[in-house]
């Protein structure tokens, strides 16, 4: 990670710049401030901290590709998300050299899909995919001969089956639906935050309100552009809408509710370059995701052929003879998020402002320019830059994780230490209204905490007498 490299990701910066205007930001810049000196800017380490790579699943991407992300957002302190499709087991424990390949972001989308309880144990947020920016409408989709044996054995599926997952959520009809699944999850995993994966649509600051009521901890707002590894073209042309459009009304109907103080803001499809991360804050995102460019660290280039594991350099093949093709390495991701993050810290330092934190929603600092033809500069972007709270702006601070109520679940812990510490069978019995919400979740998590997938050779025997509740 040497200067040199970083003038070459400058110029891939203002070639994207420079591009024909393909994206709502590339009508907006940023207002004249008082530039302050860069060493007065929050540090690169911090503002990476902010990053994820977009979900992309373990069978969209080859197993070494996927790795190498987790690898590299673990070693920077950031989050890689694992997609739909399981993780394997043995990346649950670090390498010998102290790496770490476990993805801290769990990915919900079905449970035919590798979901297990020690699969929700092994991360730091678990994101629930009501909806994508790849393909809206549609539910994820792997094509069967991209199933191999390793790959069906993840998701706990027949090798050479498509596995498509239902177009919404198999189980969430209402937000009341939603409420109680992300009420499960917190249940299952005691540490995680529970995040909800929405796509950019008009209208969609009401769902996020919704969302945000359902004791979600972050939201993503998911732009219209990407797809990796399974998507088809006809998924993921014309499709969606751009990610600041969403943004925008999300972070103005969750404030005037009251409700954004409550809940972190993350944005992804297409962020590329420190100025879309700047833009992206400014629109009110606290978090970013990047997918695209961080496969293209990794070597990608771009031949468009992922759904149909023909990958040359092996990113999204499970091919074993192209993925021995594969050359991505952490270091070079790491690169690309340094680069960004560098990038950021130049762009704070123009406007003068120190932190991430002072810009967050601070749309007065963005205005809109012409770009020399009709079909753009007629265009009105103001409902974009309206800021519903001025005194709120740029006060976003980390929400951490909302908590749920004890349930009988807690009794349930406390009275089975014995099996807990020793494995020794118990026999336990408990009268059960409908008020008590998934019981047995903080159970099962407890059980794979301490004893792995496998449990103890004791038995827990819960007998319960009465009328159950949702989940």
């Amino acid at each position: 990670c040497n200067r040199g490299d970083y003038r070459r990701f400058k110029q891939f910066s203002e070639a994207v710049r420079n591009q024909p205007d393909l994206s709502l930001r590339d009508l907006l810049d940023f207002r004249e401030g008082t530039p302050i000196p860069i060493d007065q800017v929050e540090s690169v380490s911090d503002i990476r901290r902010r990053f994820l790579t977009q979900a992309m699943s373990l069978g969209a991407l080859g197993p070494e590709a996927h790795e190498t992300l987790n690898i590299a957002m673990n070693r920077i302190g950031a989050r890689s998300v694992s997609g739909e499709g399981g993780e394997d087991p043995e990346r649950y424990h670090p390498r010998p050299n102290g790496d770490d390949a476990n993805s801290a972001v769990k990915q919900v989308a079905s449970g035919r899909f590798g979901v297990t309880a020690e699969y929700l144990n092994q991360c730091r947020e678990i994101e629930i995919k009501v909806a994508q920016g790849a393909k809206p409408g549609e539910g994820g989709q792997l094509p069967g001969f991209k199933v191999t044996e390793f790959i069906a054995r993840m998701r706990h599926a027949v090798p050479g089956t498509t596995l498509i997952s239902p177009p919404p959520h198999h189980d969430i009809y209402s937000i009341e639906d939603l409420a109680q699944l992300i009420y499960d999850l917190k249940a299952i995993n005691p540490d995680a935050r529970v995040t909800v994966k929405l796509v950019s649509a008009s209208g969609i600051g009401a769902i996020a309100s919704g969302v945000a009521k359902a004791n979600a901890d972050a939201i993503l707002i998911a732009g219209h552009n990407g797809g990796t590894g399974a998507s088809p073209q006809t998924s993921i042309k014309h499709a969606g809408l751009p990610w600041e459009i969403g943004l925008a009304e999300a972070h103005q109907v969750l404030t005037l509710n009251n409700l954004r103080g409550s809940v972190t803001l993350r944005t992804d499809g297409g962020v590329r370059t420190g100025r879309d991360v700047v833009i992206a804050a400014m629109l009110g995102a606290e978090e970013y995701g990047v997918g695209t460019a961080a496969l293209i660290a990794m070597g990608c280039l771009m031949v468009r052929q992922c759904h149909s594991n023909t990958c040359p350099v092996g990113v999204c093949s499970q091919d074993e003879r192209l993925r021995e093709k594969f050359t991505g390495t952490p270091d070079k991701v790491v690169n690309l998020f340094t680069f960004i993050a560098e990038e950021t810290r130049e762009i704070l330092a123009s406007i003068g402002a120190r932190t991430m934190d002072e810009i967050i929603g601070r749309t007065d600092l963005l205005r809109q320019v012409r770009r020399g033809g009709a079909h753009l500069d007629d265009l009105d972007l103001n409902p974009l830059l309206v800021q519903v709270d001025e005194g709120a702006a740029g006060k976003w601070a980390d929400k951490g994780r909302k908590p749920i109520a004890d349930s009988l679940d807690a009794r349930v812990l406390k009275d089975a230490v014995r099996f807990l510490d020793r494995g020794q069978t118990l026999e336990l019995s408990y009268p059960l209204n409908n008020t008590q919400r998934t019981v047995g979740a903080a159970v099962s998590s407890a059980i794979v905490r301490r004893f792995g997938s496998q449990g103890p050779a004791g038995r827990l025997k819960l007998r319960l007498e009465g009328i159950a509740g949702q989940s």
